[in-house]
């Protein structure tokens, strides 16, 4: 088993407060003087970004960089495939708002790495994205996996580069850091030959510090946001992953509480704020209850606060709609396509604007208590309204198998406040979008990219860093199929995840897109059976099948009482398609 040095765990927020590391944490250790090999001085920079963990498939172009992270206290993770160690790089930066780094060999272990490059962009999620390269003086000549790294996995990053020389290095680190953690976050990638890790580094100045600036919104533009909402009937705020980024959930809900401003969250993001809260009405994208996209449509006035308007949260670019007023808050405004542009758009920190709203507010009211008491009845018929919409579990269903519905439920009424739950993309996960309920912010990792694969590998990662919490992850049998090697990896370091597969023997999604087509069905996506819970013991892990609905919540409870991985295999009947379309 690979030796597990229990580093010191990210700190807990206390219960029903948010986490809140410093994004980019005190340098430390400090860039030792020249002469330093090339190798250890981008380990000593990717310490002082915040790097704890590096995640790989180790290959021969780069042993000069695993030697220097070793000596620089970065905690290297062996995985079994480079898509993995991608995912998990990925949630890590989620969790805990600091980079870590995923590694892959030249063309072919990069090629890898691309799904959850991609994952991370979409997210926004800040990453390192480190890959060897063919000796310097090999390049252009056909050498062994030779590629353009920077322009072919370069480009799903937010940036790339690819340094020629020694003298390079402490500019290339600092432009990196820069853009991996700055602005609207995101992987930055770099392509590094074989031979130059080992080089000397030029004496000269140490790489600059990095500490981004936190942009804040002018009183004006405060003013205006606030006045917007104020003025209007039914406003509602759409909020994303800018709210968990800036460590802010508590403001939010202030400020929601303090206007009577009902909160949607983004596709994903469902943790914003707390689920509980009378304010929350629910998430946008796949699988959303019927009453979001209403409570949307009878918006008079739209704060979006920290989110990307992408396909699955705006219901295919129909939000906002013509004629609507609205505003628009992030770090860095994104394009609304096909949508009016806002009213107002504001490039803020989203915890800067709203520790400086709330401080208006509470400073001066804008509400009558009229308004007040009319917001106040109109929250709770939404409110209800929400909660009827989002039942998952009263579709009547007697088997064979297991009811979807009646999972989430169990999970709802058995995981603690702080457990983390990862998802994998698959129709099974609209069950868990509707009906289970986040009560702190921080426990959810979803990619929004719809990357299949993703569920183990970030809940590995969420154990990692919160090892005194409990981490489901929830897959289907496709999205399992391609990174169950993980299992192995998930034993090895030590956590004690609970993987619960839906298994219906098919790519359901795709199944069900071919129905509602009406032609073609079935070419291409069923699938045989796997027995994962064998699989999962031979990997060291524990390994139930549930067959029944009354056999799932004492399984659930011995896995989280294990000591070791459990993965529970729930059968489920080859006609649960979608949440809207049970069998038959």
């Amino acid at each position: 088993m690979e030796p597990d040095p229990q580093p010191t765990p990210e700190p807990d927020p206390a219960p029903g407060s948010v986490q809140t590391p410093d994004p980019v944490p005190e340098p430390e250790p400090e860039i030792a003087e020249s002469p330093l090999t090339v190798g250890r001085f981008i380990a000593e920079a990717l310490r002082s970004a915040g790097v704890r963990y590096a995640f790989a498939v180790p290959g021969e172009s780069f042993l000069g960089l695993l030697d220097a992270f070793e000596g620089v206290g970065i905690r290297v993770v062996a995985t079994r495939h480079e898509g993995a160690a991608a995912f998990m790089a990925e949630a890590h930066g989620q969790l805990t708002g600091r980079p870590a780094v995923c590694l892959g060999t030249r063309a072919v272990g990069a090629a890898n790495l691309a799904i959850g490059v991609h994952t991370a962009h979409q997210d926004s999620t800040p990453m390192f994205v480190i890959v060897g390269q063919v000796h310097r003086r090999l390049k252009g000549r056909e050498a062994f996996q030779e590629i353009d790294q920077v322009a072919t996995i370069g480009g799903l990053a937010k940036w790339a580069v690819e340094p020629a020389s020694a003298g390079e290095i402490a500019g290339m680190m600092a432009d990196a850091t820069r853009e991996a953690l700055t602005g609207r976050p995101g992987p930055v990638l770099l392509s590094l030959a074989e031979d130059l890790l080992d080089e000397l580094m030029p004496a000269g100045p140490k790489m600059e510090s990095v500490r981004p600036a936190t942009l804040r919104a002018t009183d004006e533009e405060i003013r205006a946001v606030i006045e917007l909402l104020a003025s209007a009937e039914r406003p509602v705020i759409l909020a994303g992953g800018g709210i968990l980024r800036a460590r802010t959930s508590t403001e939010l809900a202030r400020f929601a509480e303090l206007l009577q401003v009902p909160v949607i969250a983004a596709w994903r993001r469902a943790d914003v704020i707390s689920n509980d809260d009378p304010l929350f009405l629910g998430m946008t994208g796949f699988g959303a209850a019927s009453s979001v996209g209403a409570r949307l449509e009878a918006a008079d006035a739209l704060l979006v606060l920290g989110s990307r308007l992408n396909e699955p949260t705006t219901a295919g670019y129909t939000m906002p709609r013509p004629g609507l007023r609205w505003a628009y808050v992030d770090i860095a405004p994104g394009a609304s396509i096909g949508s009016p542009p806002p009213e107002i758009s504001v490039a803020a920190d989203a915890k800067a604007f709203l520790k400086a709203a709330n401080e208006r507010l509470l400073s001066r009211g804008v509400l009558d208590a009229a308004k007040v008491a009319t917001r106040q009845a109109n929250n709770r018929e939404d409110r209800a309204a929400w909660e009827a919409a989002s039942a998952v579990d009263s579709m009547p269903w007697d088997g064979p198998g297991v009811h979807p519905g009646r999972v989430i439920a169990s999970l709802r009424d058995v995981l603690p406040d702080d457990a983390i739950l990862t998802t994998d993309a698959g129709n099974f996960a609209s069950w868990a979008a509707r009906g289970f309920r986040f009560r702190r912010p921080g426990t959810f990792l979803g990619p929004t990219s719809g990357s299949m694969g993703y569920g183990l590998p970030a809940a590995i990662a969420a154990a990692l860093v919160h090892r005194d919490r409990p981490v489901v992850a929830m897959v289907g049998d496709g999205g399992l199929g391609m990174t169950m090697a993980e299992l192995e990896t998930a034993v090895r370091v030590g956590t004690r995840v609970v993987v619960i597969v839906f298994d219906n023997e098919r790519y359901g999604t795709i199944r069900m897109w071919q129905e509602q087509r009406g032609t073609g069905i079935g070419v291409g996506t069923e699938l045989g059976p796997v027995d994962f819970a064998a699989i999962a013991r031979a990997c060291g892990a524990r390994g139930i099948r549930v067959e029944t609905d009354a056999a799932f919540e004492p399984a659930l409870r011995a896995a989280l009482a294990a000591d070791r991985p459990t993965v529970l295999q729930l059968a489920l009947d080859r006609g649960w398609l979608s949440i809207d379309q049970p069998p038959g």
